[in-house]
């Protein structure tokens, strides 16, 4: 059960941190990757047993995350990629320079970041963990997604034949759209549901069923995690708490990844 205090907690932490650190609240780095402030804060990690859909892998647990960090607002773009690699590997080229990045495996993210840190000449940009990733999707809510029970069309891309039960259909698109075509979370985060997964830093493993500070997954593994669900996934894959694992050198295209910035 996530507990109201819970929920106090993050909003607290967001208003506190807001008025701390308003003049740092967002930044833009020199390829036109947009960053904004994500307050440390506690939450509860994880799906409740009565959430629809859930798996049995989403053991609800505290953690907490004890250091404030900015998380690029949108998924990387194709435009973003091809500052940094200098080609365009996406599928959906079609879609242009604003739709996110697909076709990206977690190792390919890693030559991005390491390229992107070596340019800007510094050590500061990675993938989220995924504990930064789901509290950072919840923004505060307690529901499966952060629009509230349900998911629909007009607030992600995802495959609209398939909601939540007992959620309304919606549209299939069959295609990414453009980053930030839709109303961002509460803490200003655009496609957190849909559109592309988006990868996480950690091996992929179980949950500690106790309360935890900064986790970062297990020490070694054979699938990374990735978060969101994408553009051709059903509403269910799309919740907050939905994990997912593959091999670091799979692609597809659905698949992206957006970054952190710590320092």
């Amino acid at each position: 059960m996530r507990y109201i205090t819970t929920v106090l907690i993050i909003v607290i932490a967001i208003v506190v941190s807001s008025m701390l650190m308003a003049a740092e609240r967002e930044f833009t780095n020199s390829i036109g990757m947009k960053f904004i402030l994500i307050p440390a804060g506690s939450f509860i990690m994880g799906s409740p047993s009565n959430e629809p859909s859930r798996s049995s892998d989403e053991t609800q647990h505290q953690v907490t995350i004890s250091k404030l960090f900015y998380m690029q607002t949108t998924a990387v773009t194709q435009g973003q990629w091809q500052k940094i690699m200098g080609s365009n590997l996406s599928h959906f080229k079609n879609c242009g320079d604003d739709c996110p990045v697909e076709l990206v495996s977690w190792d390919d993210a890693q030559d991005f970041i390491g390229k992107l840190n070596r340019q800007e000449r510094t050590d500061k940009y990675r993938l989220p963990t995924e504990a930064e990733w789901e509290y950072a999707a919840w923004a505060g809510t307690i529901t499966p997604f952060s629009t509230g029970n349900c998911l629909s069309t007009d607030q992600a891309n995802y495959d609209g034949n398939y909601p939540l039960s007992g959620c309304p259909k919606g549209e299939n698109r069959q295609k990414t759209v453009r980053v930030a075509s839709f109303a961002p979370n509460a803490l200003g985060l655009y496609d957190m549901h849909g559109n592309v997964r988006q990868w996480c830093l950690d091996w992929y493993g179980n949950y500690s069923s106790d309360s935890v500070t900064d986790p970062t997954g297990p020490s070694s593994g054979s699938y990374r995690v990735n978060r969101g669900g994408s553009w051709n996934y059903s509403a269910n894959l799309c919740r907050s708490a939905y994990r997912y694992n593959i091999r670091p050198d799979y692609r597809d295209y659905g698949l992206g990844f957006r970054l952190v910035s710590t320092n």
